[in-house]
């Protein structure tokens, strides 16, 4: 059963569509042709889908090292502070840039209306009521459509890298594009002088999440197989306020609400977080999940619940209208009734290892976003600095490509699918995706232990070889791509997880409960 193949050759390959593979699109379009990929829609991503806010520091009454600081704090003593000063000192550029593109921030008297969220000293936070990340997709794309020299493939899956050490070549390993599948079932060899990995992150390897399908760690994934080190996969930020219902169970109660003056509250309106930290419901996200997974547990009930009536009618009509809307949808109103929230698994701290300008260990292969980790967050990332991260990277990276004239890239085969049999069922694909994601959530969740660590790695071994078997010997397709790319980065969440003999920032082990006083990274670096 063969498939059909095509060939096709640009000059920058991006594969992502939220904000970083975006902004670098309008960046590099000037410059050469642009192949911007994305496996589902526009609307796929986690940009579009980020309620906050983006921060910065926006007024007068705040400081670069303010930000910093606050930063630092978040991070648990893991950030690689240049990183995080290279990143936050270009916040106002960014955000300027923003407006004049025309992103619709609100505003209050004619300046930005800032809000302040858990971890933030100032308020910093730019926002479009509560559907920030939109307004910035939208800003971006409609930048980057009349543009002859960028061309867009959404629906198309990237399967895999192409580089010279794949290829059997000596000498450095360079990225010459990646293998991409076709809605059709076609696969397209893409040759390009340098790649770009916006996929996001992986959220989907948990059973509750607040990003969308998309997020399966492709891009980590396809950079692990291709040669590059991963670093501090263990740390995975859980929101603490996911809405807790049948029907919306991937839908964020945006953090802003807290910051605007919501309680966190058990059945009976007690305020719990005070309890574990002295700042309550502005304590940082790590311990807010934390205080409420553990109330959870201590009193045996499934959430517990967001209070924003102290905030008043008009201010949620007003700053948080989308929100508001679909809980009426659901049947639930916040401004009469506290709002049943848990923690889901929301953002992915490390990543591919990467510097500030997306380099990473293979020439020609760049990755921005939530898929690398440069230091930024450390331990913890502090709120509304991802698509801040975002934005400012796709910046660097594109400053660093067009100075550094790649070269042409060398010719690369044409995808080989020989020897591979039609599939006869698919229900091994559903039954190994349900049992990654509950694996993960049951023994690498918000509080982890030896045991259930060594527990998950079993049974991840077991899965991956499954999987393994089955791709080597079957059509590719969307589904069985995913899937073996969450089986993968599951794997090395679990390995960095036990490489981790402490408690910091998001991971919190009963049987390392001390921090170490010397901070390290943990790096995994793949086998060849």
């Amino acid at each position: 059963m063969a498939t059909h193949k095509q060939r096709l050759e640009t000059d920058y390959l991006i594969i992502g569509s939220g904000a970083s593979g975006l902004l670098a699109a309008s960046r590099l379009a000037p410059h050469g042709s642009v192949l911007l990929v994305n496996k589902g829609g526009i609307q796929n991503s986690s940009t579009w889908n980020a309620q906050g806010g983006i921060a910065g520091v926006l007024s007068d009454t705040d400081s670069i090292d303010s930000h910093v600081r606050d930063t630092l704090i978040a991070g648990a003593g893991l950030c690689h502070e240049d990183a995080v000063k290279g990143i936050i000192m270009h916040g106002r550029k960014i955000v300027q840039e923003l407006i004049e593109i025309g992103t619709g921030f609100d505003t209050c008297n004619g300046e930005l209306h800032l809000t302040r969220e858990g971890g933030h000293s100032n308020r910093r936070i730019a926002h479009s009521r509560d559907a920030t990340g939109k307004a910035i997709a939208e800003a971006l794309l409609a930048k980057i459509t009349p543009q002859p020299g960028i061309q867009q493939l959404e629906y198309h899956t990237a399967i895999d890298l192409i580089t010279t050490r794949r290829l059997g070549h000596a000498g450095d390993n360079r990225c010459l594009g990646a293998y991409l599948l076709a809605p059709d079932g076609s696969v397209i060899t893409v040759t390009a002088r340098c790649t770009i990995l916006a996929t996001g992150g992986a959220g989907k390897v948990y059973m509750y999440t607040s990003n969308p399908h998309a997020a399966t760690g492709d891009g980590i994934a396809m950079a692990w197989r291709a040669g590059c080190p991963v670093m501090n996969l263990e740390f995975i930020q859980f929101h603490p306020t996911c809405l807790y219902h049948r029907e919306g169970s991937n839908m964020l109660l945006s953090e802003a609400l807290r910051g605007e003056g919501a309680h966190l509250v058990d059945a009976h309106g007690r305020r719990f977080v005070f309890d574990y930290d002295t700042r309550g419901e502005m304590a940082s996200r790590d311990i807010v999940a934390r205080a409420i997974d553990h109330e959870m547990k201590k009193q045996g009930v499934d959430c517990m619940y967001l209070d924003a009536r102290p905030i008043g009618t008009e201010t949620i009509c007003n700053h948080f209208p989308n929100i508001h809307e679909r809980l009426l949808q659901l049947g639930l109103d916040m401004t009469a009734e506290p709002i049943p929230v848990v923690p889901a698994a929301h953002y992915l701290c490390g990543g591919i290892q990467a510097d500030i300008h997306g380099r990473t260990a293979i020439n020609g292969l760049y990755a921005i976003g939530e898929t690398a980790c440069t230091g930024l967050h450390g331990a913890n990332r502090l709120a509304s600095n991802s698509l801040l991260e975002c934005l400012v990277m796709a910046d660097y990276c594109t400053t660093d490509i067009i100075t550094s004239a790649p070269p042409v890239p060398a010719h690369a085969p044409l995808w080989d699918d020989s020897g591979i049999e039609p599939e006869q069922e698919r229900i091994q694909i559903k039954q190994n995706w349900d049992e990654i994601r509950a694996t993960m959530s049951h023994y690498v969740g918000i509080v982890r232990t030896d045991e259930r660590l060594r527990r998950a790695r079993r049974r991840l071994r077991v899965i991956h070889e499954e999987i393994d078997s089955y791709y080597w010997r079957h059509p590719v397709s969307q589904d069985l791509l995913e899937l073996r790319n969450l089986e993968l980065v599951a794997e090395l969440i679990v390995m960095s997880a036990q490489s981790r003999h402490e408690s910091r920032g998001l991971h919190y082990s009963t049987d390392h409960p001390a921090t170490l006083n010397e901070p390290h990274d943990t790096i995994l670096m793949p086998d060849f």
